[in-house]
């Protein structure tokens, strides 16, 4: 395998000298570990930054890993941990519905000032559960509940426990510091009030070597090798669950992905060369990508929600061509 990732560093180096990304920290690794890790601009590759949305496989590795306890199964039903959920509904949504945005709840703002849980709890229903896909962070406030019901361990302490094994201890909710999102005010989030959403949907922090330190697991468990999951349930963890049902916003059909337990499955991408990818992004502008045919993972920590005229496929195909 080559180590030269030149194309996918000097992709990051244009779009930040050009002010399309404020700066930026990108890492690759294999099932051997890290490969190529350098920042660019005015940040280090020691920084935290604001996951936002890879939180959801994070917290969803952690639901996974009560399912191999035999504690929850992925058709066990909210209720079951919230019993006053739905009380006007008809359809049952279940765990499997929550982590693949076919829940049919309606969304809050992410920085809502009302608790998560009361948002879960009263926001009511959008579409039947399973009849449609339309993306929804508040669902994983139900993944929280479940997994905190069964195991009667948060989520977040779940997440630290397992993370601690592969050596992603700062992955946090309570960062001492981390790189401010240059545009929060102007994408119109209140950070300070969204922090306090402690979302199990959006809410951790990290390196780029915890992540790295996630993706070097997945790869190694994807060959057969033991990790936080058995091979079995990361293979779960990557079995569609959209089908052909309906895609809302934004995720519409045409951006040629399915969601698996809570991984969003690239298998159509039209701009991808490696399509056998799984992994997320987060609003800010970051990334966590696994490609195991390949056998490589990246990641790309930026801190900027809108980014006109950054592609991420072609970081993604600039990091599988040097393979």
């Amino acid at each position: 395998m080559s180590d030269d990732f030149s194309a996918a560093f000097d992709w990051v180096r244009r779009h930040v000298d050009a002010d399309r990304l404020p700066h930026a920290v990108l890492g690759v690794a294999t099932a051997d570990g890290v490969v190529a890790l350098d920042a660019v601009g005015d940040v280090g590759v020691d920084d935290s930054f604001l996951l936002f949305s890879i939180t959801k496989v994070l917290t969803g590795v952690t639901a996974a890993r009560a399912i191999e306890r035999g504690l929850l199964t992925p058709n066990t039903p909210l209720t079951d941990a919230l019993p006053e959920f739905g009380a006007n509904r008809d359809d049952v949504v279940r765990l499997w519905h929550l982590v693949s945005h076919t829940s049919g709840i309606s969304e809050p703002d992410l920085d809502t000032a009302v608790p998560l849980r009361t948002e879960l709890l009263t926001r009511g229903r959008d579409f039947v559960a399973g009849t449609a896909s339309r993306y929804s962070t508040l669902a994983f406030e139900g993944v929280a509940a479940l997994i905190e019901h069964t195991t009667g361990q948060s989520w977040d302490a779940g997440v630290r426990d397992w993370a601690a094994e592969v050596g992603a201890g700062g992955l946090t909710l309570d960062p001492e510091q981390y790189v401010p999102i240059r545009d929060a005010v102007a994408a119109g989030v209140d950070l300070e009030r969204f922090l306090a959403t402690r979302a199990p949907g959006a809410g951790l922090a990290g390196t780029a070597a915890d992540l790295l330190a996630v993706g070097s697991d997945l790869l190694r468990i994807g060959r057969g090798e033991p990790g936080i999951l058995s091979p079995a349930t990361l293979a779960m963890m990557r079995r569609p669950l959209t089908g052909d049902i309906p895609r809302l916003e934004p995720y519409v059909a045409e951006r040629g992905q399915d969601w698996g337990f809570t991984f969003n499955l690239r298998t159509r991408a039209p701009g991808l060369i490696d399509r056998d990818v799984y992994g997320h992004g987060g609003w800010s502008g970051t990334e966590f990508w696994v490609h195991p045919t390949a056998g490589v993972c990246w990641v790309l920590l930026t801190a900027q929600a809108q980014r006109p005229g950054v592609d991420a496929d072609q970081l993604d195909n600039a990091i599988v061509a040097a393979l």
